[in-house]
C-alpha cells in the first residue's frame, strides 16, 4: 500500500525512468526487428519497426529531452505526434495485404501515399489537441486504433490459435486499449490521478516488454 505514495512523490523521477525503460525497449525492438525484416522481406515486419521507431522518438522526445531541454509545450507536440504515427503503423502491420498495390513501387516505407496520410492526420490531431488544449483527440484516436488492432489481432490468433506470434499481439494490444483507456479517463474524469496514471505506466511497460520478448522469440536470441 505504500507503494503509490512513494511513485506519487518521486513522479518525475519515475516519469524519466520509465521513459528511459521504453526508449531502450524500442530501440532493442527496432534493431531486432530490421534485422527480421531483411531476412524475411515481410512488409508487416517492416511498419512494425516503424511503429517502434517512432514510439522511441515519441519516447526520447518527451520524457528524455523534454525533461531536460525542450519547452514542455514543444517536447508535448512532437511526442504527440510521433506516438499518433507510430500507432498507425502498428496498425498497418496488421493490414499492410490491403494497401500493397499502392505501396507498390515505393522504395522507402516511411515514404508512400499511406504514409503521408499518417504524418498528415497525426499532424491534423496535434493541432487539434492544441487548438482545444486538451489530448481528447489523441486519446480518441489511440483508442479507436488498438480496439481495431485488438479484434484484428484476436481474428488472427482465432485462424492459428498454436503460433506463439498471434497469441502475444492479441494481448499486447488488448493490453495497449486497456492503458489507453485509462489514461484518457485519468486526464479527462480524474484530473490526471497520479494512481491511475502509475498504473498505465506499469501497464504500458508490461506491453513494450511483451513486444520485446515477442521479438526476441521469433528472432531467437
Amino acid at each position: 500500500m505504500e507503494a503509490i505514495p512513494i511513485l506519487v512523490q518521486n513522479k518525475e523521477s519515475i516519469k524519466v525512468f520509465f521513459g528511459a525503460i521504453v526508449l531502450l525497449i524500442c530501440l532493442i525492438i527496432t534493431l531486432k526487428s530490421d534485422r527480421l525484416f531483411k531476412l524475411s522481406s515481410h512488409q508487416g515486419i517492416r511498419h512494425f519497426r516503424n511503429a517502434f521507431f517512432f514510439y522511441g522518438l515519441a519516447f526520447l522526445s518527451r520524457y528524455i529531452i523534454g525533461s531536460y531541454y525542450n519547452p514542455y509545450s514543444l517536447s508535448i507536440i512532437f511526442f504527440e505526434f510521433f506516438l499518433i504515427v507510430g500507432g498507425f503503423f502498428l496498425l498497418h502491420s496488421l493490414l499492410w495485404r490491403r494497401f500493397r498495390h499502392i505501396e507498390r513501387g515505393y522504395t522507402s516505407s516511411l515514404l508512400s501515399p499511406i504514409t503521408f496520410v499518417f504524418y498528415i492526420m497525426a499532424i491534423v490531431l496535434v493541432l487539434l489537441d492544441l487548438t482545444w488544449r486538451a489530448y481528447f483527440f489523441m486519446f480518441l484516436s489511440q483508442m479507436i486504433i488498438f480496439l481495431a488492432a485488438s479484434i484484428i489481432s484476436y481474428n488472427n490468433f482465432r485462424k492459428k490459435p498454436r503460433k506463439f506470434f498471434p497469441k502475444f499481439y492479441f494481448v499486447a494490444m488488448l493490453l495497449s486499449l486497456v492503458a489507453w483507456i485509462l489514461n484518457a479517463l485519468a486526464a479527462l474524469i480524474l484530473n490526471w490521478n497520479k494512481g491511475v496514471l502509475s498504473g498505465v505506466y506499469l501497464i504500458n511497460i508490461v506491453v513494450f516488454l511483451l513486444f520485446w520478448i515477442g521479438i526476441m522469440k521469433v528472432t531467437k536470441q
